[in-house]
C-alpha cells in the first residue's frame, strides 16, 4: 500500500512542470482571444455552432462560461451554447500533454468532440427554427468568471494557481485510482466497465456532469490508466463542460430549461460514446 501511495504522489509531482508550462500558454491565449472570442462567437448567427465547436476547443480559461453568459442574455443559440459544452476538453486537454499522449491521439480525440459538437448544435438549431423559437437579443449578463479562472493578477500567477489545483485534483485522483486497483484489480475495474458498452458511457456521462474540473480529471486518469475504454472516455469528456453547468443554472431563466439542457448534453454524450463503442474506434 505504501508503495501504491508513493507511487502516484512520485507520478503527479512529476507532471508539474507540463502543467505549469501548458497553462502558462493557455492563460497567454486567453488574455490575446477572450474578446475575439466572445465577438466571433456573438456574430456567428446560424453558423454559432459550427464557430462555437471549433472555438471550444482552443484551451480557453472558463470558455464555457463565457458562452452560458451569452446563452443566458439569447445572444447566441442552444445549438451554439450545446456545440460549444460538446467541444470543449476542460482540463483533458493539459493532463493530455503533461502526460506525453502522442499528438496525433490528441488531435483524434478533439476532432471526435468537434465533429460530435458541430453535428449536435446544426441538428438542434434546426429543429429549433422548424419550431420557429427565435433568440432574443438581450443585453449580455456580465458574471464574473473568476468562478474558473483568476485572470486579473498576470498570466504567471494565474497559471501557478491553475497548476496547483489541478495538481491536487490529480493526486486525490491518482491515489484513489491507484488504491481502487490495488484492492480490487485494474483486470477486474476495466471489465466492469469495458465488457458493458452501454453502463460504461452511463456511468463516465454522470462523472462528466460534476460542475468543475474534477469530471474531466477523473475521466482523463481513468483514460490514461487503461480502465475505461475510448467510447466510455468520450461520452464522459462530452458531458464535462466545467463549470459552465454551474453557471448555466446561475444565470439562465426558467429553471426547468437549465435541466432539460443538461439531460440533452447528457444524453448526446452517452449515446455517442455507445455508438464509438460499437463501432470500435480507438485512440
Amino acid at each position: 500500500m505504501l508503495e501504491v501511495i508513493e507511487e502516484a504522489i512520485i507520478d503527479s509531482i512529476k507532471l508539474l512542470p507540463f502543467l505549469f508550462i501548458t497553462y502558462l500558454i493557455m492563460e497567454y491565449i486567453e488574455h490575446k482571444t477572450k474578446e475575439k472570442t466572445k465577438e466571433a462567437i456573438k456574430k456567428s448567427g446560424k453558423w454559432g455552432p459550427v464557430i462555437g465547436s471549433i472555438l471550444g476547443i482552443v484551451p480557453q480559461c472558463g470558455f464555457s462560461v463565457s458562452a452560458t453568459n451569452l446563452y443566458a442574455a439569447r445572444v447566441v443559440s442552444l445549438g451554439t451554447l450545446i456545440a460549444i459544452y460538446l467541444s470543449t476538453s476542460d482540463e483533458m486537454l493539459p493532463i493530455l500533454l503533461s502526460e506525453s499522449v502522442p499528438i496525433i491521439t490528441i488531435v483524434k480525440i478533439l476532432g471526435v468532440k468537434l465533429i460530435i459538437g458541430m453535428i449536435a448544435g446544426i441538428v438542434i438549431d434546426a429543429v429549433l427554427r422548424l419550431k420557429n423559437k427565435t433568440i432574443e437579443d438581450e443585453k449580455i449578463v456580465d458574471l464574473c468568471e473568476k468562478e474558473h479562472c483568476d485572470c486579473e493578477h498576470g498570466i504567471v500567477k494565474s497559471a501557478l494557481k491553475h497548476t496547483i489545483n489541478i495538481f491536487i485534483f490529480i493526486l486525490i485522483i491518482t491515489l484513489l485510482i491507484n488504491i481502487a486497483i490495488y484492492f480490487i484489480g485494474q483486470d477486474t475495474i476495466k471489465s466492469f466497465l469495458s465488457n458493458k458498452p452501454i453502463l460504461g458511457p452511463i456511468l463516465a456521462g454522470l462523472i462528466g456532469l460534476i460542475p468543475n474540473c474534477a469530471a474531466s480529471v477523473i475521466i482523463t486518469q481513468m483514460y490514461l490508466e487503461s480502465i475505461i475504454t475510448a467510447g466510455t472516455m468520450i461520452a464522459g469528456s462530452l458531458v464535462s463542460a466545467g463549470v459552465g453547468l454551474a453557471v448555466l443554472f446561475k444565470t439562465n431563466k426558467p429553471m426547468k430549461q437549465n435541466f432539460k439542457i443538461v439531460i440533452l448534453l447528457y444524453a448526446i454524450g452517452v449515446i455517442s460514446g455507445i455508438i464509438i463503442e460499437a463501432i470500435g474506434i480507438t485512440f
